[in-house]
């Protein structure tokens, strides 16, 4: 087997140009982007409904990670090799063959490992992967659905971290003693259903500790448009509801950072006749959701400070400007489709959202997060929420959401991703939903 260049070996030399027949990988790993950068996301919209469903299997996440060098240049190729350690699950395989594979034409290597995935079978991935694959779906998920990629990770439920059969038998057997207060857990950018858990506690365990409801997490692709993830939680709500093992009399939702934006999408998209998910929904608690948009992702860093902040992605933050069309969403807080389409999502503008105001059926509560140590302190966000962002307040009444004051909490001397662990800020959701 050849040297790696730390041996003291040659450094393999970089692909060749992309105006190079040997350097342009096949039409269908390109991305698809439209004149003036603006994402074709009907691909994405259809790739990820193909995906919705499927079961991560350690030799496609192989294939997935090997394409996805493929189309990646020499820089990123030394990223993933660098995430790509023997602890994270993936295997040796890829540790030993990801230099070599960037100088590698098409879908070679895809072709070659093709065969082994049905004999690795399925297997459930470690938590160091899962988190792995929640930031590359954060930073690339748009991309890992236009192209199939099977790292692309599909809209599902889970629980324990192992994703639910949305039939009512299975769903019986998976959840003992299921009851009929259900409360879902809706996750934020580059994250997943595990990354919850903080400092030993997890909000939604807790609830069902204290309160006796059942708690639900979803796991999707945060790299997809908003209003794409709005419309696919609507469905898995909806299914969730039919096929729930007892009648669901109460639903609520949990939802931290771009997953309250998507939830209040899935609101929108829920509006045909028929569907029955929001007639049961009494309350909605957002946690440092940027409803007005984040100056975080207006200066191009969102993406950087969540990295820094996830684990076993370090490597992740050598990457340049990559965002995805959900990152991007975040500059606004974008929930519909006319939010972004037809316009170039990477250049800066004036606010084009159209006013969606809170469903007028459900409590809405919003808690925010600041790293000022008090109220006379000098007024401070997360670190990327503003508070009035994640309080829904806006000048222009037509933006306000007009949360009442009694149904918002700043919780102080705490970051963004404190919200997930603090104490104070469950003992708030807890009363509200008591």
């Amino acid at each position: 087997m050849a040297r790696s260049p730390g041996d003291g070996q040659r450094a393999p030399r970089p692909p060749p140009a992309a105006d190079s027949p040997a350097g342009t990988p096949p039409p269908r790993y390109r991305r698809r982007v439209t004149p003036g950068g603006r994402d074709d996301d009907r691909r994405a919209r259809a790739a990820a409904g193909r995906l919705s469903g499927a079961r991560r299997n350690l030799a496609s996440d192989l294939r997935g990670a090997t394409r996805l060098v493929v189309e990646a240049t020499q820089g990123v190729a030394g990223i993933v090799e660098d995430m790509q350690g023997p602890s994270l699950g993936i295997g040796w395989l890829v540790h030993r063959s990801l230099r070599g594979t960037t100088r590698l034409v098409g879908g070679g290597i895809d072709a070659c490992l093709a065969p082994f995935v049905p004999l690795l079978g399925e297997a459930r991935p470690r938590p160091q992967l899962e988190a792995l694959l929640a930031v590359l779906n954060g930073v690339l998920g748009d991309h890992l659905a236009a192209t199939g990629n099977p790292l692309a990770i599909p809209m599902e439920l889970r629980r324990d971290g192992v994703a639910l059969p949305l039939d009512r038998r299975a769903l019986a057997r998976a959840v003992p003693g299921a009851g009929g207060r259900v409360v879902v857990l809706v996750h934020g950018s580059c994250m997943d259903d595990l990354r919850w858990r903080r400092q030993g506690h997890e909000h939604g365990a807790a609830l069902e500790r204290d309160l006796g409801w059942t708690a639900l997490h979803v796991r999707y692709n945060s790299g997809l448009h908003v209003s794409t993830n709005g419309r696919a939680l609507s469905a898995l709500l909806e299914r969730l509801v039919r096929a729930w093992p007892v009648p669901v009399q109460e639903l609520a939702l949990l939802a931290h950072s771009m997953g309250g934006l998507v939830s209040r999408s899935a609101f929108h998209a829920a509006s045909s006749p028929g569907v029955r998910w929001p007639g049961r929904v009494r309350r909605v608690v957002f946690l440092g959701t940027p409803h007005h948009g984040a100056p975080a992702e207006r200066a191009g860093n969102w993406v950087n400070v969540v990295l820094g902040a996830a684990p076993f992605t370090g490597p992740l933050a050598r990457l340049p400007r990559i965002r995805s069309a959900g990152v991007t969403d975040l500059r606004h807080g974008n929930v519909l489709d006319r939010d972004w389409e037809g316009r170039d999502r990477f250049r800066a503008g004036p606010d084009p959202r159209t006013p969606l105001p809170l469903p007028s059926t459900v409590a809405c509560h919003a808690v925010a997060a600041s790293k000022a140590r008090g109220p006379d302190a000098p007024p401070r966000g997360d670190g990327l929420v503003p508070v009035d962002s994640a309080l829904g307040r806006h000048r222009d009444p037509a933006f306000d959401l007009r949360i009442p004051p009694s149904r918002t909490w700043i919780a102080w001397g705490t970051d963004h991703f404190g919200l997930l662990g603090r104490r104070e800020v469950y003992e708030r959701v807890r009363d509200w939903l008591r």
